[in-house]
């Protein structure tokens, strides 16, 4: 299906939907400045096969859904972790997702994240019990300053000012996903083409920024944590740079009955090689919600 939007208060979210809207419906959340086309088509037409409606969206301030307003972080700020001021927070982005699911139709989901789109992933399922069938939280973390810190060597490449031009944005991109992706299963030409789609469908660098205030500003969730009762799968990879490996071990700790995918191979980033590896691990994951909730949702 053809992108689509809907309108949430003051954020206009971009969408595509996937699958029979009868079968169970399957939320894909990205990460910080990642637009939804990094779900890319092969996997998600692995979850469409498996029986699943699935969803994909832009967050606020990133692709084509509404940019905000507010102030971006300085470096500074960002550093010592004192932001002085946090437009909205990741609990808003777990709101959106839930309008999102408001506008399809769709009573619960199956909630399914990504780095930053992990964080979202919690917050809705700490938000919305009800309404989360089941959540997978893939390469994130519970946030603070020690589980999931990034190697000391990947933090300038992100703290630098992106170029302006399609061809420096890109090449810096792919040195940035060079850097914190799976080193081993790193293919250049297919991170580069969501890059290129990323920047012809539209940018926002500021609103990567703001993102990242709202990461911040929300703190250690190891205690909020305890309050998920949805079946829980943490998935991580072994060779994560960017959060690494012990932000998903933290994350499944502090989760009641979380079950923990350790990944071989697999960095910040979501190669084609382990595909089959996560989407299993997905839907096996989604069969521990009872019959009867996911029956309520496809109807």
């Amino acid at each position: 299906m053809s992108e689509q939007f809907t309108d949430r208060g003051a954020v206009s979210l971009c969408y595509e939907t996937f699958g029979d809207p009868t079968d169970p419906a399957l939320l894909l959340i990205m990460g910080v400045g990642t637009q939804m086309v990094a779900w890319r088509e092969g996997f998600r037409q692995m979850l469409v096969g498996r029986g699943f409606f699935v969803s994909r969206f832009d967050n606020r301030d990133c692709g084509r859904s509404t940019s905000m307003e507010g102030p971006v972080p300085t470096t500074r700020e960002l550093l010592t972790r004192r932001i002085k001021h946090v437009p909205y927070r990741l609990a808003d982005m777990a709101d959106d997702a839930a309008g999102l699911l408001d506008h399809l139709g769709v009573q619960k989901a199956h909630i399914v994240g990504a780095s930053m789109g992990g964080m979202i992933a919690q917050h809705f399922a700490m938000r919305y019990p009800a309404r989360t069938l089941t959540m997978t939280s893939i390469m994130s973390t519970v946030g603070g300053r020690v589980a999931g810190a990034p190697k000391l060597a990947v933090i300038p490449m992100f703290l630098s000012a992106p170029p302006q031009d399609r061809q420096g944005y890109v090449e810096r991109a792919v040195k940035l996903f060079r850097a914190v992706g799976s080193k081993r299963l790193f293919d250049e030409e297919f991170v580069r083409q969501t890059i290129e789609l990323s920047w012809d469908r539209g940018v926002n660098n500021a609103g990567t920024g703001r993102q990242m205030a709202a990461i911040t500003a929300d703190g250690k969730r190891t205690k909020r944590l305890a309050a998920v009762t949805a079946p829980t799968l943490v998935i991580h990879g072994k060779d994560d740079r960017l959060v690494t490996p012990s932000g998903g071990r933290a994350t499944a700790r502090a989760i009641k009955g979380a079950r923990l995918q350790m990944v071989d191979d697999m960095g910040h980033d979501l190669p084609r090689p382990v595909w089959p590896t996560l989407v299993t691990a997905i839907v096996e994951n989604t069969e521990r919600a009872t019959d009867e909730e996911v029956v309520a949702s496809a109807t």
